[in-house]
């Protein structure tokens, strides 16, 4: 459900290891905290390159970036196949562990599942967080359709290995199509998500895809906690549909973003109206008054 702009850092931003005392995490890290310091949760199938093109204008608003590969995502390491390691709490848990080791309070910005994990880590503890965006990231379970094509998923992880669910996934549609494809722009980027996929680990995959079929709606514990926060999407959503995104922002009492010519990765589709909206909220905003980019 996530798809990079590209996988070369831009100019200012390095990848490296982040050591936490739940272990070591891939991120890649640009900018200066002037203002503030935010990190960024990838979504399904997604990776820390998915805010690639967030990182320059951001620091340029005077915020340090912070994007993070989770457990089992990509180059950060995990278990192949022990499910219970991907458990939501468990995730939650890295989260605050990789909040401390970046240094507190941070803005928390979570994509898609990565909301949802994000949900959960500030319900856990929201001492270590100075806001919470929740990126095209909806209340509860994801939409009936997206739910089947993650069921078709999670079952050919139980009887394939990712090489070869990654060949029958190309072979059943065009790149351009593909939740794990997304930009048809040549055979480097082609090769760069085929290296993302096999760099996930299967039980990473199925242990969270269950998650996203059944998430039950938080959203009045959520509002109960005392965090500025912030519900931002693209114009089109076949994961979590926009007027549900919409009446989320209403019970959280949130500031709301819309922004224009993006779908489900407005970090992609959009990264400058996307980093202008979040350095706005950072900024502070008010979070009761609706906006649009």
């Amino acid at each position: 459900m996530s798809r990079p702009f590209s996988f070369v850092p831009p100019a200012g931003a390095r990848a490296h290891r982040l050591n936490t005392g739940r272990g070591e995490f891939a991120v890649i890290e640009a900018g200066v905290a002037v203002k503030g310091t935010a990190l960024l949760l990838p979504g399904f199938t997604g990776s820390k390159e998915d805010f690639i093109a967030l990182h320059q204008p951001l620091a340029a608003s005077g915020y340090r970036t912070v994007a993070v590969d989770g457990r089992g995502q990509f180059e950060s390491d995990g278990p192949e196949h022990d499910e219970a390691a991907y458990a939501q709490d468990e995730l939650a848990r890295d989260v605050l562990a990789q909040a401390q080791a970046v240094g507190t309070p941070v803005h928390l910005v979570g994509h898609s599942l990565g909301g949802q994990i994000a949900r959960a880590a500030v319900l856990l503890d929201p001492t270590p967080f100075a806001s919470l965006t929740l990126m095209s990231s909806g209340p509860a379970q994801i939409s009936v359709p997206q739910q089947q094509r993650v069921k078709l998923l999670r079952d050919a992880l139980t009887v394939m290995g990712m090489a070869q669910v990654w060949e029958a996934i190309q072979a059943m549609e065009p790149p351009e199509d593909t939740e794990t494809g997304g930009l048809d722009s040549g055979l480097d980027e082609r090769e760069d998500l085929r290296r993302r996929w096999l760099g996930t680990k299967p039980a990473q995959l199925i242990a969270t895809g269950r998650q996203l079929c059944t998430e039950p709606d938080r959203v009045v514990e959520l509002a109960a906690v005392r965090l500025p926060k912030h519900v931002l999407s693209g114009a089109h959503d076949d994961t979590w549909p926009v007027p549900l995104l919409d009446d989320m922002a209403v019970r959280l009492k949130a500031m709301r973003t819309v922004v224009r010519g993006a779908e489900h990765s407005p970090n992609t589709d959009q990264p400058e109206r996307t980093a202008q909206a979040l350095a706005k909220f950072w900024d502070g905003t008010d979070g009761a008054q609706p906006t649009s980019t």
